[in-house]
């Protein structure tokens, strides 16, 4: 725990350089209008209760539609019953409100929300409609560039559905929750931009929690990651989900995030 402590706050203290483009978040921000982004999202986390680790997959494609509109539609597929299945998917949408640009900083606030079907069974207290669930996420955003030094900050309502007649939500279990996240980053390389064919090495900080509406029961992780951006198109984030506090039941909270992405400009404008 000490260890990151100091992670956290070296972190946060470096008062130079940092991208927007967070790991495990998203920022008020969008991609450029007729943008398609095609990114793969990949995590391995440790079970809690018993041996093994839980596998997903979360292929991915992303519009910006214009500059305030960006959509997502993801797969989930996931070998938590020994072979890979796809479970399920979602459609998100982003509107970014406002926008206030200045020289060397912006700061800007979107509006969020997520439908998603699964079909897996549901086997935590933990609500996530990004992977386990069925139901929805609705929030709001805020983000500030100062420099080259980025904080993002986020709260959500998400609501549980069943996952399907044969899996139903649990009367006893709560079935919505409140979410909120708080992001650093900071740009590690390069010191001074000569081209955009540099590739840029961003270093971030994430905390993601939630609250159980009902019991009041919550979690908080901590996520240290380090992104590689590549001729302005090409993107690679590793990450590492580490639990710091939690009193309710969730079967693999650590483990591995690997993302990787892709963008085409100008494909629909």
């Amino acid at each position: 725990m000490k260890q990151l402590l100091v992670f956290v706050i070296m972190a946060i203290s470096i008062n130079v350089s940092a991208q927007e483009l967070f790991v495990v978040t998203e920022p008020a921000s969008n991609m450029p209008t007729g943008s398609i982004g095609l990114r793969l999202g990949q995590s391995l986390m440790k079970e809690k209760y018993k041996p093994g680790n839980n596998y997903h997959i979360m292929p991915e494609i992303m519009w910006g539609a214009n500059k305030n509109l960006m959509l997502h539609a993801a797969a989930f597929i996931s070998n938590r019953n020994k072979n890979l299945v796809t479970e399920g998917g979602s459609i998100y949408a982003k509107y970014r409100f406002l926008s206030k640009d200045d020289l060397h900083q912006h700061f800007r606030m979107a509006a969020f929300g997520r439908v998603s079907l699964n079909n897996s069974d549901i086997h935590q207290e933990e609500i996530n409609t990004m992977g386990h669930n069925s139901g929805f996420e609705t929030g709001i955003v805020a983000t500030q560039l100062i420099n080259k030094i980025a904080i993002s900050a986020s709260s959500s309502f998400e609501k549980a559905t069943n996952n399907s007649k044969t899996y139903k939500f649990p009367a006893l279990q709560s079935n919505s929750a409140t979410n909120y996240t708080l992001s650093f980053g900071r740009l590690m390389y390069p010191n001074k931009y000569k081209s955009y064919k540099q590739t840029n090495i961003n270093l971030m900080m994430e905390f993601m929690g939630q609250t159980l509406n009902q019991n009041g029961k919550s979690f908080l992780d901590i996520v240290p990651s380090l992104q590689f951006i590549i001729n302005s198109q090409a993107r690679i984030d590793v990450a590492y989900v580490k639990e710091i506090y939690s009193n309710m039941l969730r079967t693999a909270p650590n483990g591995l995030y690997l993302k990787l992405e892709y963008s085409f400009f100008n494909v629909t404008k």
